[in-house]
C-alpha cells in the first residue's frame, strides 16, 4: 500500500510516543529511513528500545526556534516531515491559566509553524500536521484546543501554496486511545472512553493506528495537498 515510501527519508517529531509512535511504527514497516524526534530523552529511549521500530532518535524542543533551525540545519532534507508533538491543556477560557493557554499555543502551533519555518525538503515531499476535530466541532471545555486545531489547519492551507510543490496537508483526530489519558483513573477512563463511543456513528473510539493510517496515505498520495483528513469515527457528524 505504501510502497511508494521505501527507502524515504521520514521525520516524526514527536515520535516517542501515542499518534506518532505509531506514525513512526507504520513509516517503519513501509520501509521508510524513520527518525523519531522529542524533546524527552527517556521517552526516546524508551521507544527506541522497542524491536518492532528501526529508527534514529533526535532530542528536540520544538518550542525552541534556534534549537529547531540548528536541528534542521545539521540534517540533510526530508522527504517526508510529521509534526505530532503537542502538550496542551482544555477548560473554560475564564478559567484556564493564561499563562497555561499561551504554552499550548507555543506548543500546537507555533511549535509547528517553527518546524514548517525550518525544514529542509525534498523534491515532492510532505509536510502533515496534526489538529483535532474540535477545530471544526468544539465545546464549551476545548475552547483553546479548537482555536489552536482551526489555526493550524489555516495554516497548513497556506503552506501548501507557499512551500508548493512541497505537499502540506492535516490529519484531524478525534478521540484517540493514547497515552494522554495514562493520568486518569482507570474505571474514570474506560467510563469516558464507553460513553464517547456510544455517541458515534462507529461505536468505538480510535487507535494511534487509525491515525497513522490517514498519515501514510497522505504522505504517499502525489495529488494531496492543503487537505485535512479527519479520522474521528464520524464525531463531526455525531448528535
Amino acid at each position: 500500500m505504501h510502497g511508494d515510501l521505501k527507502n524515504s527519508r521520514f521525520l516524526v517529531i514527536g515520535g516517542s510516543s501515542g499518534i506518532g509512535l505509531a506514525v513512526a511504527m507504520a513509516a517503519t514497516n513501509a520501509g521508510a529511513a524513520v527518525t523519531i524526534a522529542s524533546r524527552s530523552r527517556a521517552k526516546l529511549d524508551s521507544a527506541l528500545a522497542d524491536s518492532r521500530l528501526t529508527a534514529r532518535g533526535r532530542q528536540l524542543d520544538i518550542i525552541d526556534h534556534p534549537a529547531v533551525e540548528s536541528f534542521f540545519a545539521d540534517e540533510a532534507a526530508w522527504d517526508h516531515v510529521v509534526v505530532s508533538a503537542a502538550q496542551t491543556t482544555s477548560g473554560p477560557v475564564r478559567k484556564l491559566g493564561l499563562s497555561e493557554a499561551r504554552d499550548t499555543m507555543d506548543s500546537k502551533f507555533w511549535g509547528a509553524y517553527h518546524v514548517a519555518r525550518s525544514a529542509k525538503f525534498r523534491e515532492h515531499g510532505s509536510l502533515c500536521l496534526i489538529s483535532g476535530f474540535r477545530g471544526v466541532r468544539p465545546s464549551a471545555n476545548t475552547v483553546l484546543q479548537g482555536a489552536v486545531n482551526a489555526a493550524l489547519e489555516a495554516l497548513a492551507r497556506g503552506l501548501a501554496l507557499e512551500l508548493a510543490p512541497i505537499r502540506v496537508n492535516v490529519v484531524s483526530p478525534g478521540l484517540i486511545a493514547t497515552p494522554l489519558w495514562a493520568g486518569m483513573a482507570e474505571t474514570e477512563r474506560e467510563g469516558m472512553f464507553t460513553s464517547a463511543a456510544e455517541r458515534l456513528p462507529l461505536r468505538r473510539i480510535g487507535q494511534s493506528s487509525d491515525v497513522a493510517n490517514a498519515v501514510l496515505f497522505l504522505a504517499s498520495s502525489p495529488f494531496s495537498t492543503g487537505s485535512t483528513v479527519v479520522v474521528d469515527g464520524g464525531g463531526i457528524i455525531a448528535a
